[in-house]
């Protein structure tokens, strides 16, 4: 497959383009500064670039992953000059984030379930804290799910905030997709049961259920979410096919630390990582994908509703190192 043959408009390419341009610019302009003056690739030009990767939020577990690669490979070679560097260092975090990313065709998809010989619905439930552009997430990827020509059913099972269920309602009318909804207050595993049930009723496709995100730091928050977990088993055994964490790229490292609570509370199969055109942290991507495990699925570039984009490794990392 061609590196931005999934992309499918050349808008796409340009946006994810955009949205690591902060990153990009801070990234080498640093790496630059490091290499300045030096000829070979010594153990300073490495202190150098550790620094730098860290200071990109890369992550300290991360980058220390990545030197070592890399002087292993300075101490085989003998002599690595300082212009080889970059491919060098593409050619270790292409391998970190390869080794974690999803196979198959890279596109707006879902695998089809059958419980006993039936189509059953593939249901996916969405987590994240507050304000990391979830509710979001999951508009966008209703758009683009119904764009592929699957049939999709919303829960709003975030009943803690009456915002959450008005904007989950919003997004349900402006894609034009059915919602199961009780407003704010209602028992949020009720909600889901509900919404299971209903897409098994309809024949839906795709089943997504929005979930509070109130701060990590709460335990019943966690509590809450293992029991939405259970009801929707209730209503279709082995649902969620699918937990997605959204994270904020924007925070950085404190995205870690999120993504460290939720994986703890529940069993995180993917995540998406928002807010990537704002930030210079972009890197955090990469720390986040090789420290977890998890593959990085979706990313979202920008506040269009074409802006979540699915996460290629390849073309992420050609696009980082492309100058």
């Amino acid at each position: 497959m061609a590196f931005f043959g999934f992309f499918g408009k050349k808008e796409n390419k340009e946006k994810l383009e955009q949205g690591l341009n902060k990153t990009k610019v801070g990234f080498f302009d640093k790496l630059k500064s490091a290499v300045l003056g030096k000829s070979t690739v010594d153990d300073t030009v490495l202190d150098d670039l550790e620094e730098v990767l860290i200071a990109g939020d890369v992550g300290v577990q991360t980058t220390l992953k990545i030197i070592k690669n890399i002087q292993s490979r300075v101490a085989k070679d003998k002599y690595v000059s300082t212009n080889d560097l970059d491919g060098i260092l593409k050619e270790e975090v292409a391998g970190l984030m390869l080794r974690h990313a999803e196979s198959g065709e890279i596109d707006f998809e879902v695998p089809e379930v059958t419980l006993n010989g039936k189509k059953v619905p593939y249901v996916i439930m969405i987590v994240g804290v507050n304000g990391v552009g979830k509710t979001t997430t999951i508009g966008k990827l209703a758009y683009q799910l119904k764009e592929k020509g699957y049939s999709v059913l919303l829960g709003a099972a975030d009943t803690f905030r009456a915002a959450a269920v008005e904007q989950l309602k919003l997004w349900a009318s402006r894609v034009g997709v059915p919602i199961v909804e009780k407003g704010m207050n209602a028992d949020p595993a009720a909600v889901a049961f509900e919404a299971v049930a209903e897409g098994v009723k309809q024949n839906v496709d795709v089943v997504i259920i929005d979930t509070a995100g109130r701060l990590h730091t709460k335990v019943n928050l966690m509590n809450e979410l293992s029991k939405i977990k259970r009801s929707m088993t209730k209503a279709l055994d082995n649902a969620p096919h699918e937990v997605i964490l959204v994270l904020d790229a924007s925070t950085g490292q404190n995205a870690v630390v999120q993504a460290t609570e939720f994986t703890k509370a529940t069993q995180v199969s993917a995540l998406a990582l928002t807010k990537l055109d704002g930030t210079a942290k972009g890197g955090v991507v990469i720390g986040i994908s090789d420290l977890f495990q998890i593959p990085v699925k979706y990313l979202g570039v920008g506040e269009g509703i074409n802006d979540l984009q699915v996460f290629d490794p390849n073309v992420f990392v050609n696009t980082l190192f492309d100058k």
